[in-house]
């Protein structure tokens, strides 16, 4: 078969001065694509700011014989998101592909966690992925094609001592992204997410001897398969790890039901709620109010 390209794709890559960003930015260069390289080049708590990484990005993949533009307007402002996507259209005049990355951490165990610690991981994870999506979501939708791929983590999907804040913000991009691919699908617009382990400046000091096996590199081609224009899925959360490629899913199991039901009726049946035979994995609302119509209706 032959290989995949993304000749005249405009694609964003938010937090690509280095770790999986660079990674993502550097693979669809290599591609094809002509990539807008987003970092505000501040520290891994979000203080300060440095132009150099993306800049540093952006020509590496010139000298390579890529296209790239540096942009340094932070994700955690409006302003600043509709500052990232004028830079692809000025440098490009679109946008096909928003690959949101970038991140900060304040880790803190809950008793602790204070507001200085809480906002700006939201703004930046959470918020930052709106602020940038939102206005190349219109430009999206005015071409009818669009590919978004949103950064969650399995300390969102799982939990991770530690980590109210990074989870929370991390499985509410899971929600957002299958509500961007519920609202994109009759615009050509796909939305998956990515559970990436990988070794970055945030994460080096947490793997221990995993860290050596844990190249961000491999992190990269199934996010350049998840914003292709021939990728298939939308919706859907993908664990990458050292080169390994699963796939996260939300399952629902049969439960238990009971038009009377009463508090001891939950007690007593609780095993059989919670029993995972025969679970479904849901892809919207409409697959969960179907299975109650099959109670409702017996």
């Amino acid at each position: 078969m032959a290989d995949l390209g993304y000749d005249g794709k405009v694609a964003i890559i938010t937090g690509a001065g280095g770790g999986l960003g660079r990674e993502h930015a550097l693979l669809l260069a290599s591609r094809g694509a002509q990539v807008v390289v987003n970092d505000l080049g501040g520290s891994v708590t979000g203080e300060g700011g440095d132009a150099g990484p993306a800049h540093t990005t952006a020509k590496e993949i010139e000298d390579l014989g890529g296209v790239a533009v540096a942009d340094t307007n932070s994700v955690a402002t409006a302003e600043g998101g509709e500052a990232i996507v004028q830079t692809a259209i000025d440098a490009f005049g679109k946008v096909d592909i928003v690959i949101n990355n970038a991140g900060i951490l304040r880790d803190k165990t809950f008793h602790n966690m204070t507001p200085e610690f809480l906002d700006p991981v939201i703004d930046v994870h959470l918020k930052g992925s709106f602020n940038v999506t939102r206005p190349a979501w219109i430009k999206m939708r005015e071409q009818s094609y669009g590919r978004i791929v949103n950064t969650s983590s399995n300390s969102g999907i799982l939990g991770n001592f530690g980590q109210s804040n990074y989870g929370a913000a991390k499985m509410g991009l899971v929600g957002f992204t299958r509500v961007l691919a519920a609202e994109g699908a009759k615009y050509n617009i796909k939305a998956n997410a990515l559970a990436p382990v990988a070794r970055t400046r945030m994460t080096e000091e947490l793997l221990g001897p995993l860290a050596d096996k844990l190249d961000p590199k491999l992190v990269s081609p199934i996010v350049a398969w998840l914003v292709h224009e021939d990728c298939p899925v939308t919706g859907e959360i993908y664990s990458a790890a050292g080169g390994r490629i699963a796939r996260f899913f939300i399952g629902l199991t049969e439960g238990y039901y009971n038009a009377a039901l009463t508090l001891e009726d939950v007690r007593d049946n609780f095993e059989q709620i919670r029993n995972e035979d025969g679970y479904i994995v849901p892809s919207g609302p409409a697959d969960e109010f179907g299975q109650l119509l099959k109670h409702f209706s017996a």
